[in-house]
């Protein structure tokens, strides 16, 4: 089932959000990047994926994105995170299950965040998230774009015909870069598990980027996609069958840790059998679809 719903942020604007119902208890909630929407095609396919495992799955436009109310902030990587608090919040109270949060370039960053402060998911997967928040400033906002923000106090981003994409102000450039990802890194839990999957052709967020976030977050799988660029054209089946075992391996470990600290809880989704524990093997080994570590020092 399909439902278009809103939910309120913590400043009372609406966040639009589509509803994928396979009636599970557990919700996925997905987060999309920079300037984009909940109809961006590496959530929908991703959304697709999970619904076939018989997952229900939300993705959602933050605040000043998409459908949703508010203006469009160029940093906003916290405020991305709140929004993110208000949705699973939202879901729980709606006796759901929301353990598993995954985004695509910001919306990676945004799950990053959200879990360095809240400490209540067990999985995340961050898809070509920037590590180093000075970077890609230049190509976006030109060479001089601290002069022209000092001076005025904002700039306009325009497109080739001169039209206003959006505005960068001078408050919201400085959130960008006074946001510390590897403070928030170190405050991720150890008991959450992290995805990091990033395409060795990203033409917006080098795949270097994803070597930081394996040498600090604590408990972290790396998996770098073969010729795959930042949207990941032409590359979404091996995308989804990455995320989708990696998924499926760490709702059915969580299942197991959460029946030994509690036998009478409700599992997430059964028992971890030997079948589970060889496909989790085989998950980090396997180097069919992507590459490993090696290469990405080689790049």
């Amino acid at each position: 089932m399909l439902e278009k719903l809103s939910i309120p942020n913590g400043r009372g604007e609406k966040l639009v959000g589509i509803l994928e119902d396979t009636t599970s208890s557990h919700v996925i909630i997905l987060c999309h990047g920079f300037r984009s929407s909940k109809e961006d095609g590496v959530l929908s396919s991703l959304s697709s994926t999970f619904i076939a495992m018989g997952l229900s799955t939300f993705r959602f436009d933050f605040s000043g994105s998409g459908e949703s109310e508010g203006t469009f902030q160029y940093g906003s990587y916290w405020t991305d995170a709140e929004d993110l608090r208000c949705v699973v919040c939202y879901w729980r109270a709606q006796g759901r299950q929301v353990d598993t949060l995954v985004g695509h370039s910001k919306g990676g960053n945004a799950v990053l965040l959200y879990a360095s402060k809240y400490k209540d998911v067990g999985t995340l997967v961050n898809i070509s998230g920037r590590f180093h928040l000075k970077d890609g400033i230049k190509k976006r906002l030109g060479e001089n774009y601290l002069q022209v923000i000092e001076s005025r106090g904002f700039l306009d981003v325009t497109d080739k015909f001169g039209k206003v994409e959006y505005r960068v102000t001078k408050e919201s450039l400085k959130e960008r870069l006074n946001t510390d990802m590897e403070a928030a890194l170190g405050c991720i839990p150890i008991n959450c598990r992290v995805l990091t999957v990033h395409g060795s052709r990203d033409e917006t967020v080098s795949c270097e980027e994803a070597r930081s976030f394996d040498r600090l977050i604590s408990n972290h799988t790396l998996r770098i996609l073969d010729d795959a660029g930042h949207y990941f054209r032409k590359h979404h089946q091996a995308l989804n069958l990455i995320v989708g075992e990696f998924v499926k391996v760490s709702l059915k470990m969580s299942s197991l840790e959460n029946a030994k600290e509690d036998p009478t809880r409700t599992k997430i989704g059964g028992q971890l059998d030997k079948s589970d524990e060889d496909s989790n093997e085989a998950f980090c080994k396997s180097s069919t679809l992507w590459t490993t570590m090696t290469l990405l020092q080689s790049l």
